[in-house]
């Protein structure tokens, strides 16, 4: 969705035509619970001319492909004599007590980005998924900062963007 009617709310090269009333009723539109229930929110900037146009090769479609099969192989055999579970998007309360533990640095992270955000408990358990997801990725075992920071910035609409 955009971040405002006329869609250019955070875009740092247009500028918005909106009022803030006009903001939060858009961003209204999307309830909280309904929000709260989808793991991913990012914001996707407008791609200027010169990179699209540009000649210098980004990664392959294919080591990123690599990578999630790793993953996903990873998360496979983690949850290989759990009956229903296949990814870490599927992990109940229990799963996420025993996979998804985490170091003082990290805890202390969360701990913050909750308290300073408002994230709900929904919240915290998708940030700790999308954190083992990209240890996953990764291919390290243990979920770190930066790990959790990653997760934490997939939270933007939690944040209250539209809100000055």
């Amino acid at each position: 969705m955009n971040p405002c009617l006329c869609g250019f709310y955070t875009d740092p090269s247009r500028e918005c035509t909106c009022t803030q009333l006009q903001i939060q009723k858009y961003m209204a539109k999307i309830s909280g619970p309904l929000l709260d229930r989808i793991d991913l929110h990012i914001e996707v900037p407008t791609v200027k001319y010169s990179e699209l146009s540009s000649k210098q090769q980004g990664e392959p479609s294919s080591a990123i492909r690599e990578r999630v099969v790793r993953a996903r192989g990873i998360q496979h055999e983690r949850f290989k004599n759990r009956r229903g579970i296949y990814a870490n998007a599927g992990m109940q309360t229990k799963d996420i007590q025993t996979y998804c533990k985490l170091d003082a640095p990290s805890e202390e992270l969360l701990k913050m980005a909750i308290t300073k955000l408002g994230l709900s408990a929904r919240a915290y358990d998708h940030i700790l998924k999308v954190g083992r997801t990209i240890t996953d990725l990764v291919g390290v075992d243990d979920i770190r900062p930066e790990h959790i920071s990653e997760a934490i910035q997939y939270r933007s609409l939690d944040r209250n963007l539209w809100e000055q």
